[in-house]
């Protein structure tokens, strides 16, 4: 499925950035320190460094290809090309951009009448690393390769390239002059990465597979091998920068759910891990409240409020856990005191992720194509007790994200959910009584407590869990309950991929003792609700657990259907082939851009079918537009954010989309490597990553 270089979606895996130092140029007047948790890194001087040294990073798949803009790059290839490729502008921790001094010594606009023009000057000691220098010829080609009008590319994006009328040198030497057709404000958005004109001016060289390699870059770092599952990275020997600290980089394929192993065995340095790894790891810590931070953190990186008291023991999951403040394994064995002795080499990093879980409601059919119906699942789920469940376990801020388009510390960000309401059980009930659906006869769902129904199913009365997240308790998120018992489903049953709700189950609530299941005309509220399956996804079955239960108490029931990670998104978000979902969105720091596609109101085809773009949920307004399309093309920084304001409080009144909460970043990382961790929005200084003396 084509996916957007910044937005493709991210259900279960998301990309390990790094830290970016301060940097010339900001681009937003909104000054002052990132907000706890934003990154979490192990700072030390450039000098402090041994100047050497193989740092072996994980990737979740192999990069099928080192171009960042064809359709099948994946977080892998970002990685890649921030090391080898020019980035004209970076982020800082506050997901501002900011311009790089290694390739640009000043960029602004210069005209906005009659045309916006935008005239970079480039370093003059930025060259390939064929020794040409960089310049006009490298931006003409990739504008023309991503414009959109050469089927030969099929680029995944265009965005901004399209709007662009000419290319051409600038009044001096070194200076690149883009004039373009229609106003753009994220024109910082472009040209990252930069790619040679032996690159974007083939067609075959621009979708050729990773395993033909780049052979031309402008970064600290060379692709010198690709092999099977790896991608190794060496010095390039015309960088004008300041020298990489490492020798070697190599960027290694290890699925998520053998990372513990990988990490066990000494073949990575740097991954990111679940929570069951994350808690393995913390508990080798002398003091488990400092482990994120560790030796060197810088002052941002704290990562918010102490981890809260688990009574003196680590949850033990399904995947196995970690328990006593010895920090030994559980079960006196040589092998789990092996492991863990391997697993005292790392140390735990760990910040809000940036990007967001979201509820997704399919507006396209059934019963979430009422508004009204969307509103009140909205307002009968408690985002807080949600944030609470997955962040507070790991000593993370537990707020819930009020924003869909910017995180929280992004320049103007505001909480919008105010627009849908706070959560209000008989708000929602009479929102759903106002779309026809009221409760029904609570007696017969009474009757069937502890007896069969006509399909043979046994109805169990409903039970307490252990201590509730919700509550303040220290339940863990990949659990229900303290002991580590995995929680029962919040259905009665959980259905294979496919399976409609069966005729024996109309009448009745998810878990008996709850509020009668709303009908109308005699039909139940049942929606499908559609989650991953597999040890990775546990977080988000738990979460989506606990939002059925949120339901049950309005008379809303779910059928919870289990389905294989590979295909979740593929099968069933892009496809529609859900009533309710689970998945998350990467942030932007360009969100009139990238926030568009996501949103915008789904058009019709010439065949009858729906154009959606990346709006899975099938929910989008006139109104939605219009204030997309006007921060696009308002240069005015302030105006453009005030529009993209509004985008956001009408797409929370739309209901279609329910953001959650930032997603936890769990950075397991060596011992004695520095100026690495968990970095949130900060954008890759790879050069300066090495070991200490």
């Amino acid at each position: 499925m084509p996916l957007t270089k910044r937005r493709r979606a991210m259900l279960l895996a998301t990309g390990v950035m790094l830290p970016l130092p301060v940097l010339a140029g900001c681009s937003s007047d909104d000054d002052g320190p990132a907000p706890p948790a934003a990154w979490d890194i192990a700072s030390a001087p450039r000098t402090a460094t041994s100047g050497t040294g193989t740092l072996r990073w994980a990737l979740d798949t192999a990069p099928t290809t080192l171009n960042a803009f064809q359709k099948t790059a994946d977080t892998g290839t970002q990685r890649i090309a921030g090391a080898v490729l020019p980035s004209l502008y970076a982020l800082d921790a506050r997901g501002r951009p900011q311009r790089n001094g290694d390739y640009l010594t000043a960029a602004d606009v210069t005209s906005s009448d009659p045309k916006q023009v935008v005239v970079y000057k480039l370093n003059p000691k930025a060259v390939w690393s064929d020794g040409r220098p960089i310049g006009a010829e490298d931006f003409q080609a990739q504008w023309r390769a991503l414009r959109g009008t050469d089927e030969a590319y099929g680029t995944a994006r265009n965005a901004g390239y399209d709007r662009i009328a000419k290319i051409e040198p600038g009044d001096k030497e070194h200076e690149v002059k883009v004039t373009f057709a229609k106003p753009y404000t994220d024109w910082r958005s472009l040209f990252t990465p930069l790619y040679p004109k032996s690159v974007m001016g083939n067609p075959a060289v621009f979708t050729a597979p990773a395993t033909k390699g780049l052979a031309v870059g402008a970064g600290p770092f060379m692709v010198r091998e690709v092999s099977d599952g790896s991608v190794t990275l060496v010095r390039n020997p015309r960088w004008w920068g300041d020298r990489a600290r490492l020798s070697r980089l190599v960027f290694q394929a290890v699925p998520a759910e053998k990372r513990d192993e990988a990490l066990i065995a000494g073949r990575l340095d740097l991954a990111e891990v679940d929570r069951a790894t994350a808690r393995r790891i913390r508990a080798t810590a002398p003091d488990k409240r400092a482990a994120g931070t560790g030796q060197g953190s810088s002052a941002p990186g704290k990562a918010g409020a102490p981890e809260p008291s688990t009574g003196g023991r680590e949850a033990a999951g399904a995947e196995g856990g970690a328990t006593g403040d010895t920090g030994k394994a559980t079960g006196d064995t040589d092998k789990n005191r092996s492991r863990t002795r391997a697993l005292s080499r790392f140390t735990l990093r760990k910040a809000l992720d940036s990007a967001y879980t979201q509820l997704a409601l399919n507006g396209t059919k059934g019963p979430l194509a009422d508004e009204r119906v969307r509103r009140a699942v909205a307002r009968a789920i408690d985002r807080k007790a949600l944030a609470k469940l997955v962040l507070k376990p790991m000593g993370l801020p537990s707020e819930p994200l009020g924003n869909h388009l910017l995180m929280a510390g992004q320049p103007g960000y505001k909480d919008h959910s105010g627009a849908l309401g706070d959560p209000d059980t008989n708000a929602a009930q009479s929102l759903l009584a106002d779309a026809g659906w009221r409760a029904g006869d609570a007696g017969r769902q009474k009757a069937l407590d502890g007896k069969t129904d006509d399909r043979g199913r046994r109805h169990s009365a409903p039970t307490a869990t252990a201590t509730d997240p919700a509550t303040g308790g220290a339940t863990d998120p990949a659990t229900d309950s303290a002991s580590g018992t995995a929680s029962a489903s919040a259905t009665n049953t959980e259905r294979p991929s496919g399976a409609a709700p069966a005729a024996g189950d109309a009448g009745r609530s998810g878990r008996l003792g709850e509020a009668a299941v709303v009908r109308k005309k005699g039909r139940p509220l049942v929606l499908r609700f559609v989650l991953p399956d597999d040890r990775t996804a546990a977080p988000l079955s738990t979460v989506g657990e606990r939002i059925a239960r949120m339901l049950e108490k309005v008379g809303v029931r779910t059928e919870i259907t289990k389905v294989p990670s590979e295909s979740y998104f593929r099968d069933h978000i892009a496809t529609g082939d859900y009533d309710l979902a689970l998945y998350s969105w990467p942030a932007s720091a360009y969100p009139a851009t990238d926030g568009r596609p996501i949103y915008a109101k789904p058009q019709p085809a010439a065949d009858g079918s729906l154009v959606v773009e990346q709006n899975y949920t099938r929910v989008g307004t006139d109104q939605i537009d219009q204030f997309f399309d006007q921060a696009l093309s308002e240069l005015d920084s302030g105006a453009s954010r005030s529009l993209v304001s509004r985008a956001d409080s009408r797409i929370w009144a739309a209901a279609g989309s329910i953001p959650l909460y930032q997603r936890p970043q769990l950075i397991a990382m060596r011992k004695g490597l520095v100026n690495a961790g968990a970095f949130g929005f900060a954008t890759p200084r790879y050069q300066d990553i090495g070991f200490r003396r």
